[in-house]
């Protein structure tokens, strides 16, 4: 077995696709409408979904808006430097909503940025056996 994506429902598609490839830089690796049942799936990711876990999302087209509720907490991307990261992401038009630095205790650099339909994203240093 393995994990093969997680979903999230957006808002609006293009604003979301446009966050997620041009400010995170990943690549659209799929879209397809579904007019019977009023929504669209894209799927982005960085790498081939066969060779990796993607992030799919999902439009409805009657949704503009969703509640997160308290249960959801974010996901999570491996980065080389989380500083540099937070100055692209800050450069394209993304939101640092926490800070490049060490998470409380640790020596483990994090950031969380934020989607446009408020999702975090937790950028974390991508060193081996140092995930939090």
């Amino acid at each position: 077995m393995r994990m093969l994506h997680t979903m999230l429902r957006v808002g609006d598609l293009d604003r979301s696709l446009a966050f997620y490839t041009d400010v995170l830089s990943m690549k659209l690796l799929r879209r397809r409408d579904f007019p019977e049942g009023k929504f669209t799936l894209a799927f982005v990711g960085y790498a081939d979904e066969k060779d990796a876990t993607v992030l799919e999302l999902t439009h409805n087209w009657d949704t503009d808006r969703y509640e997160h509720g308290d249960a959801y907490g974010h996901i999570a991307i491996g980065v080389d430097d989380v500083y540099a990261a937070c100055d692209r992401i800050k450069a394209a038009g993304g939101e640092v909503v926490r800070e490049a630095g060490p998470m409380k205790g640790t020596t483990t650099v994090i950031a969380f940025v934020a989607d446009p339909d408020g999702y975090r994203i937790e950028l974390l240093e991508d060193r081996a056996g140092d995930a939090a």
